[in-house]
């Protein structure tokens, strides 16, 4: 079950507020124990214990809810039931209620929606009353402090805060208000400027999103940058105010920010952080213990914790930390083993550290990596080669069946230079290994040999290797085979190469085929010519390859190359061609072209929907029609004019044009017309500049069918190829299209 599911969390919410408290409080302890941070939960949960008028009740959650969340309206709601609880009890309550006031503005004093609060406040001042003239004056100067702290808040109510400002002083005294607007008159434009600019980060900000861990959707990722831009631009200080008053301004963000990314821990770790550059190293520290307390099982907080911790010299809290992960994290602790006796060879010495490890190997959780981690330490830092070499061969004795221990301790050996000991080594732990586990171990042992050793045991290993591996492999004898790639491995170097890039390109990808063609899973059944599909008939020339029920393979007899360089603009037109398609008919002839414009289109269906016409079927229909030779060409180079008549379209038939509508034949006298205009035109055409476009090229007709089956324009089935003769294309234009 899913607890932080916010939709049903809304649910629950919703029907609290139907329920009498008492039957609603359990279902609010259960939501904010899951969303501590929720201020519309919290401000239902008091409100339905003010409608019972349970004042204790009341006090007791703000006390609980008030700090950690620092949302506007909820401390509206706590300022008007400190009004009103307050209303009756004379002078005391009006002081119980200023110091309520004073206490609401420190904390959401520099909200952006906090111009209303203010503004309350100041009413709030205006009418105490005031027994003496003394009592007077302190009133109003309570009131100026008061106003000149609201104009320097970049609030939404900010300009109106200042007419009441330049009032109440002009009230006062117009010789004093002179001098004191003038000087905080550009503090307030400065105000007013940056709440522009600060408006523009909050509107980005979901203020009523609950707290969930992450999962890394977009939103949560949007409203995550959307807080840190804000962070960073409250960082900045834009309105260069003192600096006491703007590290105010941040941590307020960083904890109205904790109230929706509570469950981030680079969150919490920034805010800590800042604190600590701050100078102010308490506050960090009082920000981690929430942090840890917030989200327990976040290691890495406790390790930047105690790193706090340790670089201010508190040894024995950073140790508490470091036991809490050990006990925290039973059956998984090896990182917490490491990083333990890493912190106690700092700060306690090598004695220390040396009786955790042994303490530490004797638990069954303990792995690899601390005997690892110990040797190098005591190689590296205590420069004690034998005590390394002694932790690696106790070590060896448990861990031999691991790969990773191996390695390392192959290239403890190889900074001894102890060649004869890595070879050894090497040969122990492959006799041992099983070989789908050895594969890394016999890579540095090739690599091993080909630095350290000559030509005859580089190529002697090279060979066991590939031996061994080719158990692994299906097809043995390729893995047995050497190869030009197998070279370019042998003497190449970190990042230089004994060929070009494209060359180690080719050799990779072919390694690669290589291996896999001889490991599909499904061979193709080469059919002869004369194989009967559907009967299972092969040519006698044709071998049935063994078949393979692992993996389904494509048909690929009929698959077109991709070429990215054939590939243009295809948006459609809006006739339902491409505009590649209107390019290729310009290269067609005029017949060819009014035939393949004039076939019927679909209109208001998506493409993919539309049904196409059969390009195969159609050519073939125009193999078997008669059609008219439109121009013949004489020796001379003269276009001579031919018959303009077809049998495809007769007088009394009709067609569909592009959108759909029927096309019906011209009158004869139009027909005649428009011939004589076109043999008119034809004669008047230059002879270097006349051409015979009596066929279409059979490429593009080949390119015109591919792109109309990639576009739904047409099908391709198993038929007829297109016709290459080009008396099938010849004919006069107006014929082929009646």
């Amino acid at each position: 079950m899913d607890i932080y599911n916010v939709e049903a969390a809304e649910i629950l919410a919703n029907e609290a507020q139907l329920l009498p408290i008492a039957e609603a409080a359990p279902i609010y302890e259960k939501l904010l124990a899951t969303f501590p941070t929720a201020a519309k939960y919290w401000k239902q949960y008091v409100e339905a214990y003010i409608a019972a008028k349970d004042d204790e009740a009341t006090k007791q959650i703000f006390s609980r809810c008030l700090l950690s969340c620092l949302q506007i309206n909820l401390w509206r709601c706590y300022i008007n039931f400190i009004r009103r609880v307050n209303d009756k009890r004379g002078s005391e309550g009006l002081e119980e209620t200023k110091k309520a006031f004073d206490f609401m503005l420190n904390y959401v004093g520099n909200d952006v929606a906090s111009g209303p609060v203010w503004m309350d406040y100041i009413a709030f001042l205006k009418s105490m009353p005031s027994m003496t003239p003394q009592e007077e004056s302190h009133r109003m100067t309570t009131v100026r402090k008061v106003y000149q702290k609201a104009i320097l808040v970049p609030t939404n109510h900010v300009e109106q805060l200042w007419k009441d400002y330049e009032n109440f002083e002009n009230s006062v005294s117009r010789t004093l208000a002179k001098g004191l607007l003038s000087e905080y008159q550009p503090k307030f434009n400065s105000a007013k400027a940056v709440y522009r600019e600060r408006k523009k980060y909050i509107d980005d900000i979901d203020w009523n999103m609950l707290a969930v861990p992450p999962i890394g959707s977009y939103k949560e990722e949007q409203q995550c940058m959307a807080w840190k831009r804000l962070l960073a631009f409250e960082k900045g200080n834009p309105q260069r105010i003192d600096a006491t008053t703007a590290n105010r301004r941040v941590t307020f963000t960083y904890e109205q920010c904790l109230m929706y990314l509570y469950h981030h821990p680079d969150i919490w770790y920034d805010y800590a952080t800042w604190h600590a550059k701050n100078g102010s190293m308490d506050s960090a520290i009082k920000i981690f213990q929430r942090a840890v307390k917030a989200l327990p099982d976040s290691e890495v907080l406790k390790y930047a914790f105690a790193e706090l911790e340790e670089s201010r010299g508190a040894i024995q809290p950073a140790k508490a930390i470091y036991d809490s992960l050990i006990a925290e994290n039973v059956g998984k602790t090896s990182l917490a083993h490491i990083q333990y006796i890493r912190f106690l060879r700092r700060t306690e010495g090598i004695e220390a550290a040396r009786k955790y490890f042994l303490d530490a190997r004797k638990l069954p959780s303990c792995t690899y990596h601390v005997y690892v981690a110990y040797a190098t330490m005591a190689f590296c830092l205590d420069k004690d080669a034998k005590v390394a070499q002694s932790v690696f061969e106790a070590g060896l004795k448990r861990f031999m069946h691991e790969p990773g221990y191996i390695l390392e301790y192959a290239d403890f050996l190889c900074r001894l230079n102890d060649d004869r000991n890595v070879r050894a080594l090497f040969e122990r732990a492959l006799s041992l290994l099983p070989p789908e586990e050895s594969i890394e171990v016999w890579k540095r042992f090739a690599q091993f040999e080909q630095t350290y050793g000559d030509l005859s045991s580089m190529l002697k290993v090279e060979q066991r290797r590939k031996e061994a591996l080719s158990r692994t492999s299906e097809d043995a004898l390729s893995a047995l085979e050497n190869t030009l790639y197998d070279v370019v491995s042998r003497y190449s170097y970190m990042d230089l190469w004994p060929c070009s890039t494209k060359e180690l390109d080719y050799l990779s990808r072919h390694e690669w085929l290589a291996k896999n063609i001889a490991n599909r899973g499904e061979k193709s059944v080469v059919l002869s010519s004369g194989a009967t599909l559907g009967t299972g008939q092969v040519g006698s020339n044709t071998k049935s390859l063994p078949q393979s029920s692992k993996v389904v393979r494509p048909e690929i007899s009929r698959m077109v190359i991709y070429d990215p360089r054939q590939m243009k603009d295809f948006s459609t037109t809006s006739s339902g061609y491409t505009k590649e398609i209107d390019e290729i008919l310009k290269r067609l002839s005029p017949q060819m072209m009014s035939f393949i414009t004039n076939l019927p289109a679909i209109e208001g269906m998506p493409m993919d929907a539309r049904p196409s016409p059969d390009m195969d079927i159609v050519l073939s229909v125009l193999l078997q029609s008669t059609l008219p030779v439109g121009h013949n060409v004489d020796k001379s180079g003269l276009q001579v004019p031919g018959p303009a008549t077809s049998d495809l379209s007769g007088p009394g038939k009709s067609g569909l044009n592009q959108n759909g509508s029927v096309h019906r034949p011209p009158r004869d006298g139009q027909s005649t017309k428009r011939k004589n205009s076109e043999r008119a035109r034809g004669q008047e055409e230059d002879d270097t500049t006349t051409t015979v476009q009596s066929r279409a090229m059979p490429r593009d007709i080949f390119r015109l069918r591919q792109i109309q089956r990639s576009r739904g324009l047409g099908s391709s089935q198993s038929g007829s190829a297109a016709p290459s003769s080009g008396s099938v294309f010849s004919g006069d234009q107006s014929a082929s299209s009646g």
